[in-house]
């Protein structure tokens, strides 16, 4: 796994869901009592029967005019907000503070406010419009700008964004790519949501005969080093592997200080979900080695039920196997993201459900993501453990992370090629 590091602009956090209690009264009433005779013997029974009478507390939908309960205008969509937030003035006590109200939708609200004023309880209702005001990120400017001579250009292609609240965000430039020949083109760029909020960046685009390949300058790491340079004490070291690694010995693997492994068990992208070729292999191999053991899932799901049905996928291939690490959430497609039809608030949500669904079947979870994507997108609502990815040397990351995917250009005895490596922060629970 590879997540590349871009600017990103901060989002609005995501919507919870609250409820609040009724409040009753409760009133005991009178106690009867039977007596039974009969020919040979007198017994008296003492039978106590309560009577349960309950009076709801009146509310009324009609407090005084000196009731002051002054409230916010607008509220930004899907931020969290509670009933105690939404009211900025009052001269009341609020019976129910910790109540969300609703901000998943843009438009006219009203919320109902309970309180209580000079001993009695009253309710209302409080209107409050819900508006988008965040203009949608930039996820890809150009990494790779790169048009070719003969082909339609499409912008597109070479570019990734969201909205939070749009799911599809219209792109616009000013500028002209003449395809017809090699040249280099430079474009203002626009991208604006369905609230009118938008975002400019630059952008200057190659037209080429033929398409670059990355080059790969990165130093290799051995392993035996990586283990120095961090070996603070209360840490374990491992890898993460998937078909890309091929036949490794994991005795050789163990024997060079690695503890634990965490490997891709499938991944999915339009059609079905498919196992890594080498998953079977890879835990078969690892448990007998002794090292402990975790699987991660590379998705590309766009739907809470698709994130399910994949969750369930996994729980099969498990076959109830015990794993010592959560199951891993992977999910990469930054560079087009607007193909998924998307916003923001809808991948938390569908990693929320993955997460849900595999605690049904008994399975924690947790989520793989870059810095800035941990940053600025992820909201991780049910704060699973964190799995960073950060290529560098000290990680400047400021939230919580159980483990630390500190390079991915590792190199270890038993593995032919470059292999990921990871930190296992052990104070850091995985619960």
């Amino acid at each position: 796994m590879k997540s590349t590091e871009i600017g990103i602009i901060a989002l609005a956090a995501l919507l919870l869901t609250g409820c609040g209690k009724k409040i009753g009264t409760e009133s005991s009433s009178a106690v009867t009592t039977t007596t039974t005779q009969t020919a040979v013997t007198t017994t008296t029974v003492a039978t106590t029967t309560t009577a349960v009478t309950t009076t709801a507390k009146t509310i009324s939908k009609d407090p005084p005019s000196s009731v002051i309960l002054d409230s916010v205008e607008s509220v930004e969509v899907y931020s969290e907000m509670t009933v105690a937030e939404l009211i900025t003035d009052n001269n009341v006590r609020l019976t129910s503070p910790a109540d969300l109200i609703d901000t998943d939708e843009l438009g006219e609200k009203k919320a109902t406010v309970r309180f209580e004023y000079e001993g009695s309880e009253y309710e209302k209702e409080v209107a409050y419009t819900v508006v988008d005001t965040t203009p949608p990120l930039i996820l890809n400017s150009g990494w790779n700008p790169y048009a070719k001579v003969g082909e339609p250009f499409n912008i597109d292609s070479i570019i990734g964004y969201v909205d939070n609240y749009d799911r599809a965000p219209s792109v616009t430039y000013a500028g002209n790519v003449d395809t017809s020949a090699v040249g280099s083109f430079p474009l203002a760029v626009t991208v604006t949501d369905s609230s009118g909020n938008s975002t400019d960046f630059d952008l200057t685009v190659l037209v080429l005969n033929e398409i670059p390949q990355p080059t790969d300058n990165n130093e290799r790491v051995a392993y035996s080093d990586f283990i120095s340079r961090y070996d603070s004490g209360d840490v374990s070291f491992g890898i993460d592997v998937s078909a890309w690694q091929t036949d490794v010995d994991y005795n050789a693997v163990k024997e060079a200080g690695c503890e634990f492994v965490l490997m891709r068990i499938g991944y999915y992208y339009r059609d079905a979900p498919v196992m890594d070729d080498y998953y079977r292999q890879n835990m078969e191999n690892a448990t007998a080695a002794g090292l402990d053991v975790g699987v991660y899932f590379y998705s590309a799901d766009n739907t809470e039920e698709g994130a399910r049905e994949h969750a369930r996928w996994i729980v099969e291939q498990l076959g109830g196997r015990k794993l010592d690490y959560p199951v891993a959430f992977d999910w990469e497609e930054w560079g087009s993201f607007q193909e998924y039809g998307m916003n923001i608030h809808d991948l938390n949500c569908i990693f929320e459900a993955f997460c849900d669904e595999l605690g049904k079947n008994g399975y924690s979870s947790m989520l793989y993501s870059s810095k800035n994507f941990l940053n600025n997108f992820w909201e991780n609502r049910g704060d699973h453990p964190v799995w960073l990815a950060h290529y560098v040397d000290e990680t400047d990351y400021e939230g919580k992370y159980a483990i630390w995917q500190a390079s991915a250009y590792g190199r270890i005895p038993g593995i032919a090629g470059d292999v990921d490596m990871n930190i296992r922060y052990n104070s850091e629970p995985l619960e």
